[in-house]
């Protein structure tokens, strides 16, 4: 029997509680819990301004539109200062999470952390999507978003996430043959989830 480290990526639909069921696995397996911790580090790895960070992350977040084929139709010194910065701040996130991966343990939420770490052993892979109903409904009813707004608002936020890593990975946001589990949390509560994907986890990592 042998021990690989407990190394755990989050990726997640938009409304589906990924987030929170991330930081319960990480309570759970007793290791660092990465999210916007990984904006400290990239902030003081990058030398950019947490306002300039922030602002970029958002963007990707809520608003991120260009793909790949339409970024290689820039020429040299046109891109805009938006995705520059977005370039830049990706880039370091990179070399943010490689680090995680190469030198301890943790459970990483998002920023295309599954594929950056592909080749790292012993990680485990998690997409956690829900039902559009119960996302809108918790839109609603946590995040406080306007009801008349609630469903467009979890389609422009998908949208933006799969854009975000189709351009990155050259990947399919949310393809089940990306993630060693995938969960869906409309049929489980978040604690069931996060149970769920210990046991997984500690399956994998106790050979």
């Amino acid at each position: 029997m042998f021990f690989m480290k407990k190394l755990v990526t989050i990726s997640r639909e938009y409304g589906s509680g990924g987030r929170i069921i991330g930081r319960l696995v990480a309570e759970k397996l007793g290791v660092p819990f990465y999210d916007k911790e990984i904006i400290d580090m990239a902030v003081e790895k990058s030398g950019l301004s947490r306002e300039t960070v922030e602002t970029a992350e958002l963007r990707a977040k809520s608003s991120f539109s260009y793909s790949l084929s339409s970024a290689m139709n820039f020429g040299e010194g046109m891109m805009s200062e938006a995705v520059s910065v977005n370039e830049k701040l990706f880039i370091t996130q990179f070399d943010v999470i490689n680090q995680i991966g190469e030198e301890g343990e943790g459970v990483i939420v998002g920023r295309c952390a599954d594929y950056i770490l592909k080749d790292m052993p012993g990680v485990t892979n998690i997409f956690v999507y829900a039902e559009l109903e119960d996302r809108i409904r918790r839109c609603i009813d946590v995040y406080g978003i306007d009801a008349a707004d609630a469903k467009e608002t979890v389609h422009t936020y998908d949208k933006a996430r799969a854009n975000y890593y189709n351009y990155h990975t050259c990947q399919k946001w949310g393809q089940f043959s990306n993630y060693n589990l995938a969960i869906n949390s409309s049929y489980i509560s978040e604690e069931e989830a996060a149970s769920l994907i210990v046991e997984y986890v500690n399956k994998r990592t106790y050979r």
